[in-house]
Parts: C-alpha cells; sequence; structure tokens
C-alpha cells in the first residue's frame, strides 16, 4: 500500500484535516491548553491518518505500515500549524 497525501481526503463530504481540528477544539472545552494541545493534534491525526490509511487497503508490508504512520503524524502536524497560522492571522498583534 503506498501512503497518499494530498491533504484533500473528504470521509463522507466532511474534509479530514477539519476533524482533527474539531477534535482539537473539543479537548479545548474540557481543558487542554498550550503546547499539550499541539500534541493532542499530532495523536488525533496519528489515528485517524492510520484509519484513513486502513480503509484505502490494509497495508501488506513495513513500508505500507510506516507510511501509514506518517501520513497520520502529517495530518495531526498540519492540522496544528492550520490552526497557528488561523490564530495567528485573526490576532496578528498577540492581543
Amino acid at each position: 500500500m503506498e501512503a497518499h497525501m494530498e491533504w484533500n481526503e473528504v470521509i463522507n463530504g466532511i474534509p479530514l484535516i477539519f476533524v482533527v481540528m474539531g477534535l482539537v477544539e473539543l479537548a479545548k472545552v474540557f481543558g487542554a491548553s498550550g503546547k499539550a494541545l499541539t500534541g493532542i493534534s499530532t495523536g488525533i491525526g496519528l489515528v485517524l491518518g492510520i484509519l484513513y490509511q486502513l480503509s484505502l487497503g490494509m497495508p501488506s508490508d513495513y513500508a505500507g505500515w510506516f507510511g501509514a504512520v506518517i501520513y497520520g503524524i502529517a495530518l495531526g502536524i498540519t492540522a496544528s500549524g492550520v490552526y497557528s497560522a488561523i490564530r495567528n492571522a485573526a490576532n496578528p498583534a498577540g492581543k
């Protein structure tokens, strides 16, 4: 299985990256903050990214599993970066 990274993956009409961002926002409601949110985003991205890759087909070798894990980590880190960029654009002076 080859990892598929286009960042436009849509599950039942919902972009996967938005699901990660929404779940991180939910974690904030429960009190998570600061650097913990980056870890939470990475963890959620890892789980959802691997599940997405599995939905495309079960990896048959180490390279397939490695690609799925890297995809998941990248999904979480990207979601965290997008959130930070939006937050910084909305509040450029840090107010």
